[in-house]
């Protein structure tokens, strides 16, 4: 992907800095009326999946419909919001229409901390559309879920296919915990998928083992 002019360029260390994430609560508690589809992705969703805090998070994300997300700003008037992508961040307002930068971060104008990291997904209507492999695709009626406390989360099969591009020690982490908490369609869906995308993939071995075991119940 080529950048577009205008940005400047953003260190880890200095995302890691200035990041001061809400909690998937506090988000929910902020969006509560907004019309927008969303749903917690990331580490949080494989969390809100399990039940349990598995590990300190350095951010919260959420994923949106890309046509939705005007309906996300309107919910916090008094933030600002920036694009990252390849190292770079730029003001929304400048790159707002370019297909290719999807991660949106909330930041507070005043302390110039981030809180909250958007994810503007490509769909078709009501149907999600993976950025990694477009022939990918779900129903948001089935790529969202719902904690009894009522926070909506992506499925487990979805976080872990874009886990699997990066597979960090904490991707890593992350899948060997849910995987024996996935049941079996979901552990097909997510060999189909991985198979597809990454098909050396070393997850794969461990997936399919996984099958091969009693499945729990969700």
């Amino acid at each position: 992907m080529s950048a577009p002019d205008g940005g400047r360029p953003i260190t880890e260390t200095e995302a890691a800095r200035r990041w001061d994430p809400w909690t998937p609560s506090v988000v929910a508690a902020r969006l509560a009326t907004c019309p927008a589809t969303w749903a917690v992705a990331g580490g949080w969703a494989l969390d809100l999946f399990a039940g349990a805090i598995s590990r300190a998070h350095d951010d919260v994300e959420i994923a949106v419909p890309r046509a939705d997300f005007p309906h996300i700003a309107d919910a916090f008037p008094e933030y600002e919001w920036d694009v990252v992508g390849s190292g770079e961040i730029w003001p929304y307002a400048q790159v707002a229409s370019d297909p290719e930068l999807h991660q949106t971060w909330l930041r507070d104008p005043f302390t110039g901390a981030f809180h909250l990291d958007v994810f503007r997904e490509p769909h078709n209507a009501g149907t999600w559309i993976c950025r990694h492999d477009p022939t990918i695709t779900l129903p948001y009626t089935e790529l969202i879920r719902t904690t009894i406390n009522g926070i909506p989360y992506v499925v487990p099969e979805v976080v872990l296919l874009f886990k699997a591009k990066a597979n960090r020690p904490k991707d890593h982490a992350d899948f060997r915990r849910v995987l024996p908490l996935l049941p079996e369609d979901r552990l097909t869906r997510l060999n189909s998928w991985v198979s597809q995308v990454y098909p050396d993939h070393p997850w794969l071995t461990e997936i399919c083992a996984s099958a091969a075991r009693p499945s729990p119940t969700e």
